[in-house]
């Protein structure tokens, strides 16, 4: 597809009153909007007024961070975004849902409930969990080392994309005068036997409207970039500088060609914390705001935490020590590691520095300018092979919403970069993505029927 026939794709990513750690601290802010639906519904409408492809909720099967330090407390997502398929009509519902502390059954179920109750919107958002606290609440001692996460996960989606698979699109006929519902030699075990799981099958639930769920990922280290380009259909990435961005970019798409994947089939979208001023010296002293409410030893804490050292090694005005361990030694967040200590070296930071720089959009891209500034950017990153689309994380919210939707949106659309109205009615048909064959159908390519070596 070249450039000019290409368009922007956007999600907005909610997170409680806002990315910046500080927002819910704002005189705007109702500090309690994370536990009101509410919220939610004014969100995902307006987001779908300015025509996003998608809302996006993160989890997490733990206490996120320090409770005294943010509002930390989650909804459970596929249930919020049930209730906001009730509300909407035409944007993506995506959902993080664990590999590490899921059942495949169970959450095959769960999201192809959602797809048929959102006719066809629904994403799963695949992730491995890091972190021992998750562990815990399962019973173990710490969590399973990194490459044993992502192989759990490769097997957990060969199951569930068989369960999805199980129905035959033309399984049910509810056909009154024969007195047969569905067609039972159209609806198949799949007597999956793994490593890690046992599956019989078939599915409780006929094939939904997408087929499989649009499948996103997040995770952006060696191994999270192998699994992207084998099995994700769109990317959720951090990458602060467009020369990053673009490395990232053209490796990930690499790797899909290589496993004989159309890269065109795996939307880039980077995370953009966008602050929006009128002038860009009125979006800075927003930041600035923000930031001066920042608690620097809540975040040290947490910073401490992710960096794997006692809170006593990072003094808030000196930089980063120089014997952090190496990334092959973190097990939780590899790339996310990296990630902030490459930051902190490349600009020389001090720790209260790195706090601040963190603070909006946790290693996300961060930006304070006027819309027509925010507008240039993203265009940058478009047309410069560093992204095909945004992960918008507005750093306080709703108003860095509206402003995002109010007065950067129009200038793309005026540019011909992002679309007007909607052409289709699936979260598949919005990324531009075809509905997956299914694997048991007659006529499917033999690739569909054979088990990947995850599931053998």
């Amino acid at each position: 597809m070249s450039t000019t026939d290409r368009r922007l794709h956007f999600n907005l990513f909610i997170h409680d009153i806002g990315h910046h750690e500080a927002a819910w601290r704002l005189p705007e802010s109702d500090p309690l909007a994370y536990l009101d639906i509410e919220h939610y519904r004014r969100l995902a409408r307006r987001a779908e007024e300015a025509k996003f492809d998608s809302v996006f909720l993160a989890d997490s099967p733990s206490l996120w961070g320090d409770p005294g330090r943010r509002p930390s407390g989650q909804l459970e997502p596929t249930v919020l975004l049930t209730a906001l398929a009730a509300a909407t009509e035409r944007i993506g519902l995506i959902a993080t849902a664990s590999t590490s502390y899921n059942e495949p059954y169970n959450l095959a179920r769960r999201f192809a409930s959602l797809d048929h109750v959102s006719g066809g919107r629904a994403g799963w958002n695949i992730v491995t969990t890091a972190g021992d606290a998750a562990a815990r609440n399962f019973g173990l001692d710490g969590q399973p080392a990194h490459a044993e996460r992502y192989a759990r996960a490769a097997e957990f989606l060969e199951v569930s994309t068989r369960l999805w698979d199980s129905w035959q699109d033309d399984a049910v006929v509810a056909d009154k005068g024969r007195g047969v519902h569905a067609e039972a030699d159209r609806v198949h075990p799949i007597d999956h036997v793994g490593r890690h799981f046992r599956v019989a099958g078939p599915l409780n639930l006929p094939r939904s409207p997408q087929g499989h769920p649009l499948l996103v990922q997040a995770g952006s280290s060696e191994d999270g970039k192998e699994f992207a380009a084998r099995y994700a259909e769109a990317v959720f990435t951090a990458q602060p500088t467009l020369a990053e961005g673009q490395a990232f970019y053209a490796d990930v798409k690499r790797r899909a060609a290589a496993l004989g994947r159309d890269p065109e089939q795996l939307k880039v979208l980077p995370g953009i914390v966008p602050v929006i001023g009128d002038t860009e010296g009125e979006a800075r002293e927003l930041e600035a705001e923000l930031d001066r409410l920042i608690q620097p030893e809540h975040a040290r804490r947490q910073l401490a935490t992710l960096l794997g050292v006692e809170p006593e090694r990072l003094p808030l005005d000196r930089p980063l020590p120089a014997d952090l361990p190496s990334e092959d030694r973190i097990e939780s967040a590899k790339s996310r590691y990296t990630l902030i200590v490459e930051l902190g070296r490349r600009e020389n930071l001090t720790v209260r520095q790195l706090i601040g720089r963190l603070g909006g959009g946790r290693g996300h891209r961060t930006f304070a300018g006027t819309a027509v500034q925010v507008a240039d950017t993203i265009e940058h990153w478009f047309r410069h092979g560093a992204a095909d689309g945004f992960n918008v994380m507005p750093a306080v919210l709703p108003s860095g919403l509206t402003a995002f939707a109010d007065r950067v949106v129009p200038i793309l659309q005026e540019r011909g970069l992002f679309r007007t109205e909607y052409t289709g009615r699936t979260l598949r048909e919005h990324y531009g993505l075809p509905r997956p064959v299914n694997r048991f159908a007659v006529g499917a390519p033999a690739a569909q029927v054979v088990t990947t070596g995850a599931g053998r």
